[in-house]
Protein backbone atom coordinates (compact mmCIF):
# COMPACT_ATOMS: atom_id res chain seq x y z
CA UNK A 1 0.00 0.00 0.00
CA UNK A 2 1.48 3.72 -0.79
CA UNK A 3 2.18 6.13 1.31
CA UNK A 4 0.75 9.11 -0.15
CA UNK A 5 -2.52 10.52 0.71
CA UNK A 6 -5.85 9.73 -1.12
CA UNK A 7 -7.03 13.43 -2.14
CA UNK A 8 -10.53 13.18 -3.60
CA UNK A 9 -10.07 16.55 -4.74
CA UNK A 10 -6.77 17.05 -6.23
CA UNK A 11 -7.09 20.81 -7.31
CA UNK A 12 -8.11 21.69 -3.91
CA UNK A 13 -6.07 23.89 -1.15
CA UNK A 14 -6.05 24.97 2.39
CA UNK A 15 -4.39 28.03 3.76
CA UNK A 16 -1.44 27.44 5.73
CA UNK A 17 1.04 30.26 7.59
CA UNK A 18 -0.73 32.74 4.90
CA UNK A 19 0.16 30.71 2.12
CA UNK A 20 -2.27 28.60 -0.06
CA UNK A 21 -0.95 25.04 -0.23
CA UNK A 22 -2.46 22.58 -2.48
CA UNK A 23 -3.31 19.50 -0.67
CA UNK A 24 -2.30 17.07 -2.73
CA UNK A 25 1.85 18.75 -2.52
CA UNK A 26 4.01 17.31 0.24
CA UNK A 27 3.01 19.51 2.63
CA UNK A 28 -0.48 19.31 1.99
CA UNK A 29 -0.59 15.70 2.65
CA UNK A 30 1.52 16.16 5.83
CA UNK A 31 -1.42 18.30 6.52
CA UNK A 32 -3.87 15.33 5.79
CA UNK A 33 -2.10 13.11 7.27
CA UNK A 34 -2.22 15.25 11.29
CA UNK A 35 -5.42 15.80 10.16
CA UNK A 36 -6.42 11.91 10.20
CA UNK A 37 -4.20 11.74 13.44
CA UNK A 38 -6.67 14.54 14.58
CA UNK A 39 -9.58 12.49 13.76
CA UNK A 40 -8.32 9.56 15.93
CA UNK A 41 -7.26 11.68 18.78
CA UNK A 42 -3.75 11.40 18.25
CA UNK A 43 -3.34 15.06 17.75
CA UNK A 44 -5.33 18.10 19.54
CA UNK A 45 -6.62 21.10 17.45
CA UNK A 46 -4.07 22.96 19.55
CA UNK A 47 -1.19 21.10 18.07
CA UNK A 48 -1.89 21.13 14.29
CA UNK A 49 -3.14 24.97 15.17
CA UNK A 50 0.61 25.33 16.88
CA UNK A 51 2.38 23.12 14.13
CA UNK A 52 0.75 24.72 10.89
CA UNK A 53 0.13 28.65 11.81
CA UNK A 54 -3.01 28.33 12.02
CA UNK A 55 -5.82 30.79 13.63
CA UNK A 56 -8.78 29.75 15.32
CA UNK A 57 -11.09 31.31 13.39
CA UNK A 58 -9.07 29.84 10.09
CA UNK A 59 -9.31 26.74 11.65
CA UNK A 60 -13.02 26.93 11.69
CA UNK A 61 -13.15 27.09 8.17
CA UNK A 62 -10.87 24.81 7.48
CA UNK A 63 -12.93 21.72 9.19
CA UNK A 64 -15.77 23.66 7.14
CA UNK A 65 -13.98 23.07 3.73
CA UNK A 66 -15.52 19.69 2.08
CA UNK A 67 -12.35 18.98 0.09
CA UNK A 68 -10.39 18.73 3.37
CA UNK A 69 -13.07 16.93 5.05
CA UNK A 70 -13.25 14.33 1.72
CA UNK A 71 -9.40 14.11 1.73
CA UNK A 72 -9.12 13.68 5.27
CA UNK A 73 -11.63 11.00 5.47
CA UNK A 74 -9.98 9.24 2.71
CA UNK A 75 -6.51 9.53 4.92
CA UNK A 76 -8.52 8.50 8.12
CA UNK A 77 -9.81 5.66 5.98
CA UNK A 78 -6.27 4.55 4.34
CA UNK A 79 -4.71 4.88 7.54
CA UNK A 80 -7.08 2.03 9.04
CA UNK A 81 -6.52 -0.14 6.61
CA UNK A 82 -3.23 -0.31 6.85
CA UNK A 83 -2.83 -0.36 10.32
CA UNK A 84 -1.12 2.94 11.24
CA UNK A 85 -4.11 4.38 13.01
CA UNK A 86 -3.40 1.87 15.40
CA UNK A 87 0.22 1.30 15.85
CA UNK A 88 0.50 5.44 16.63
CA UNK A 89 -2.68 5.30 18.90
CA UNK A 90 -0.78 2.06 21.00
CA UNK A 91 2.42 4.17 21.00
CA UNK A 92 0.35 7.22 22.47
CA UNK A 93 -1.06 4.69 25.17
CA UNK A 94 2.41 2.77 25.81
CA UNK A 95 3.81 6.63 26.61
CA UNK A 96 1.68 6.50 29.66
CA UNK A 97 2.05 3.20 31.04
CA UNK A 98 5.35 3.83 33.02
CA UNK A 99 3.66 6.61 35.09
CA UNK A 100 0.71 4.43 35.61
CA UNK A 101 3.48 1.31 36.71
CA UNK A 102 5.20 4.04 38.91
CA UNK A 103 2.31 4.29 40.90
CA UNK A 104 1.58 1.04 41.23
CA UNK A 105 5.24 0.04 42.41
CA UNK A 106 5.01 3.33 44.57
CA UNK A 107 1.51 2.30 45.93
CA UNK A 108 2.00 0.89 49.68
CA UNK A 109 -1.47 -0.34 49.44
CA UNK A 110 -0.74 -2.31 46.17
CA UNK A 111 -0.30 -6.33 46.88
CA UNK A 112 3.41 -7.02 46.92
CA UNK A 113 3.01 -9.07 43.57
CA UNK A 114 1.32 -6.30 41.67
CA UNK A 115 4.66 -3.84 42.93
CA UNK A 116 6.69 -6.66 41.70
CA UNK A 117 5.48 -6.90 38.53
CA UNK A 118 5.46 -3.34 38.01
CA UNK A 119 8.63 -2.91 38.84
CA UNK A 120 9.38 -5.84 36.19
CA UNK A 121 7.54 -4.50 33.77
CA UNK A 122 9.44 -0.77 34.17
CA UNK A 123 12.81 -2.54 34.05
CA UNK A 124 12.08 -4.20 30.29
CA UNK A 125 10.06 -0.90 29.22
CA UNK A 126 13.63 1.03 30.58
CA UNK A 127 15.70 -1.57 28.56
CA UNK A 128 14.29 -1.41 25.49
CA UNK A 129 16.96 -1.74 22.54
CA UNK A 130 19.61 -2.66 25.43
CA UNK A 131 19.29 -6.22 24.02
CA UNK A 132 21.99 -5.41 21.32
CA UNK A 133 25.40 -3.34 22.52
CA UNK A 134 26.83 -1.17 19.78
CA UNK A 135 29.49 -2.89 19.40
CA UNK A 136 27.51 -6.00 18.55
CA UNK A 137 28.03 -6.11 14.41
CA UNK A 138 25.14 -7.91 12.53
CA UNK A 139 25.92 -10.72 10.32
CA UNK A 140 25.13 -11.54 6.52
CA UNK A 141 24.38 -15.06 5.33
CA UNK A 142 24.38 -16.04 1.76
CA UNK A 143 23.91 -19.17 0.68
CA UNK A 144 23.70 -20.45 -3.48
CA UNK A 145 22.44 -23.66 -3.96
CA UNK A 146 24.54 -24.68 -7.11
CA UNK A 147 22.33 -28.00 -7.16
CA UNK A 148 23.39 -31.64 -5.93
CA UNK A 149 25.31 -31.15 -2.95
CA UNK A 150 27.35 -27.78 -4.24
CA UNK A 151 26.85 -24.94 -2.35
CA UNK A 152 28.09 -21.55 -1.65
CA UNK A 153 27.98 -20.03 1.45
CA UNK A 154 29.73 -16.38 2.19
CA UNK A 155 29.21 -15.81 5.96
CA UNK A 156 30.53 -11.95 6.67
CA UNK A 157 30.33 -10.02 9.46
CA UNK A 158 29.34 -6.61 8.73
CA UNK A 159 30.45 -3.50 11.18
CA UNK A 160 30.20 0.10 10.58
CA UNK A 161 33.22 1.81 9.14
CA UNK A 162 34.50 4.18 11.83
CA UNK A 163 34.14 8.08 10.51
CA UNK A 164 37.19 8.38 8.65
CA UNK A 165 36.75 5.51 6.61
CA UNK A 166 32.95 6.67 6.12
CA UNK A 167 34.11 10.19 5.29
CA UNK A 168 37.16 8.73 2.69
CA UNK A 169 34.67 6.54 0.99
CA UNK A 170 31.91 9.45 0.90
CA UNK A 171 34.11 11.45 -0.99
CA UNK A 172 35.53 9.09 -3.21
CA UNK A 173 32.37 8.72 -4.68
Amino acid sequence: MSNTVLNPTPNATVVLRGISIPLSSDVGGAFLSDCARNRERIFSDEQICEKYGIEPNSWAEIIQNKAVRLAVNAEHERRIRNGDAARESAAKLFAEAPTVLGKILNDERSSPRHRIEAAKELRATANTGAEKTGDAADRVVITINLGGDQKLVFDKQIAPLPPNEARESFDAE
